[in-house]
């Protein structure tokens, strides 16, 4: 069997497929229905939108003795924007989850998800090998792979999805080779395979145009004895990246931190990127070292999968997240600023014991009901954190210059 990504006419370095040598073809199965969505959509206009700048507590895990929820029952749709059926946008979803997939897979047919676990870690099968993914860990399944997830414990994360294109390493530029996710350190599979009879039936369920369907097929999935190919699911250790930072005066722009990117058909401008905060030394002389304040016109989705956010003294916790839109204000809160501002400007760890991530697009992302309203997870008082702040402006303090 073969798996493609690619129109006939793609040029060769745009390839991107793989063939799979299995017992028995992917074709035998019985035919899809429609089953329920559960918290998946990609109505975007639900409710109307909001431009506030949104926080979310950490999102909370079903109980098992109150009912058993698998990754795929427990897939919910935060926030996203474009149109699956002309392969464009995005999407966040948060996983909340406490039971293993049993005799259940899934596919996507829209397209790539990104992984992203903060509690608990997953065994993830898929029909190219086995991955054990932890936090502080991510892993992108691409479109069309199937898989399914065993969890040990009540399991939480976050997932980046996007239509249409594929994540990649950003362009370096005058870094040169080598520097932020290096290639070496992304891990693909080694091949492994059941060949297991299932008479009760083996669910497979496809995300098609934003809806979920299943088909019963009499054996398992994973039954590829062997593959190759370019077009693979993979993993990455966020410990392994090589951070690029000012070690003079000023900021970089966040973009320095970038992991993966998928791009848009814009030059210059991604769908989406996924950026992290990890520990690094701050060294910056003459400057406010935590993120500055602003505006600009990207949407700002983050999450935090461990710690604490440099720029948050509270409030923002590991397991919930937080969205900035476009053109929306944002920035440290007062009692960061307050510490910054007083702080020696000696070499100094940032960020130890931590990780912070960031889901950055160029669309405008719309927040679904369930994440405006029945999570029950929304901080009202978000904007209360901003509120203490005060003016430090002295205009006699020094002489102004009489000529540039």
């Amino acid at each position: 069997m073969n798996v493609l990504q690619r129109t006939l006419a793609v040029q060769v370095p745009c390839l991107k497929d793989s063939w799979l040598y299995r017992i028995l073809p992917s074709v035998s199965h019985k035919p899809f229905e429609s089953i329920d969505q559960g918290h998946v959509t990609h109505n975007w206009d639900e409710v109307g939108p909001d431009p506030n700048q949104l926080r979310w507590k950490p999102f909370e895990i079903p109980k098992p003795s109150q009912k058993k929820v698998d990754f795929v029952s427990g897939l919910h749709t935060l926030c996203g924007a474009g149109d699956i059926r002309s392969n464009n946008g995005l999407a966040v979803h948060i996983f909340l989850c406490n039971t293993s997939m049993e005799n259940r897979c899934f596919y996507n047919s829209d397209g790539d998800f990104l992984i992203v676990p903060q509690k608990g870690k997953l065994l993830i099968y898929t029909e190219f090998g086995k991955m054990l993914v932890q936090p502080n860990e991510i892993c992108v399944i691409q479109r069309g792979m199937r898989f399914s997830i065993d969890v040990f414990e009540e399991t939480r994360g976050y997932i980046l999805e996007v239509y249409g294109v594929h994540f990649e390493l950003p362009d370096l530029g005058p870094i040169g080779a080598n520097g932020l996710a290096n290639p070496r350190d992304f891990l693909i599979p080694v091949a492994w395979y059941e060949d297991r009879q299932v008479p009760g039936g083996y669910t497979v369920i496809n995300k098609y145009q934003g809806k979920l369907f299943a088909a019963k097929q009499l054996v398992s999935p994973f039954n590829v004895v062997a593959w190759h190919g370019n077009y693979t699911p993979y993993k990455y250790n966020l410990e392994n990246f090589m951070v690029i930072n000012s070690v003079a005066f000023d900021h970089a722009d966040p973009s320095i931190f970038t992991v993966l990117t998928a791009k848009s058909v814009r030059p210059g401008v991604a769908i989406a990127d996924f950026v992290i905060f990890p520990p690094r030394w701050g060294v910056a002389d003459k400057t406010f070292r935590p993120p500055y304040y602003h505006r600009n016109c990207m949407s700002e989705f983050m999450g935090l999968i461990r710690g604490h956010y440099e720029a948050k003294q509270g409030g923002f916790l590991p397991g919930g997240g937080s969205l900035h839109s476009a053109m929306t204000p944002h920035g440290p809160d007062a009692d960061c600023f307050e510490k910054a501002s007083k702080a020696k400007l000696a070499p100094e760890r940032i960020a130890d014991g931590t990780m912070a991530f960031m889901f950055e697009s160029s669309l405008n992302l719309a927040v679904t009901k369930w994440g405006l309203k029945t999570s029950n997870c929304l901080d009202e008082n978000y904007y209360k954190c901003w509120e203490p702040l005060k003016s430090h402006f002295t205009p006699n303090s020094r002489k102004p210059a009489e000529f540039n």
